[in-house]
């Protein structure tokens, strides 16, 4: 991995240090409360909390991360069924943050007509919500970005709205090939201008990357604009 792109990568120096990995266990060891489902953009609740959103292929592991993350094994649900998440959850973090669970993309067994009512709602969500602090685009690291990814980062880009990647499944990787999955996507990542540079590698079965991810999320509770 050369030295300007490891510099970009996993585990990002900032969500290292121990008070930040300690922010971040207190803030994710508080009350998780599963707010509102919101199945069109009019059932969308008041954003009076910083929010962070997570996007991502649909069966990438973005349940399971949430579930990790919040120490719980029920406040998203884990199925083998791509395409469960059929709204926008949200879940308050100790009254601190805001936890957004969107809909998964990329199930072609959905009905047109709802891939279409997701996909818009997703759309209306990410451009018009000022208290989005950032999106979390979950990547499966496995199989790295794939052409299906493009169109969101893209809308990203013309929208300003702020993301970064996160690496599921990371521990199903050899250290070696790992390294080069972060390499490969840090590269493609410099052609998008709203990408953040750090990438987080995790495993919610693991445990890999869970605390330095929780730290980040912590830093964005405080945050009072997008970063």
């Amino acid at each position: 991995m050369t030295a300007d792109v490891a510099s970009t990568v996993y585990p990002p120096e900032h969500a290292r240090d121990a008070q930040a990995i300690e922010a971040g266990r207190l803030l994710f060891a508080g009350a998780c409360d599963f707010v509102a489902g919101a199945p069109t953009a009019d059932a969308l609740p008041e954003d009076t909390l910083p929010e962070v959103a997570f996007a991502g292929r649909s069966n990438v592991g973005k349940s399971s991360l949430l579930n990790a993350l919040t120490g719980r094994t029920t406040l998203a649900r884990v199925s083998n069924t791509p395409g469960r998440t059929r709204q926008l959850n949200f879940f308050s973090l100790g009254q601190r943050l805001m936890l957004v669970d969107l809909p998964g993309y990329g199930y072609a067994e959905a009905p047109k007509h709802e891939i279409a009512r997701w996909s818009e709602l997703m759309r209306l969500y990410l451009k018009g919500r000022a208290s989005l602090r950032r999106t979390l685009l979950l990547v499966d690291a496995r199989h790295g970005l794939k052409p299906i990814d493009d169109p969101l980062m893209t809308m990203f880009d013309e929208s300003a709205v702020s993301f970064q990647l996160v690496l599921t499944k990371s521990d199903k990787l050899s250290p070696k090939g790992l390294a080069q999955r972060l390499e490969t996507i840090a590269t493609a990542l410099k052609s998008h201008v709203a990408a953040h540079p750090a990438i987080h590698a995790t495993s919610a079965q693991g445990g890999t990357g869970i605390a330095e991810l929780r730290a980040e999320l912590a830093a964005l509770a405080s945050a009072s604009q997008p970063c």
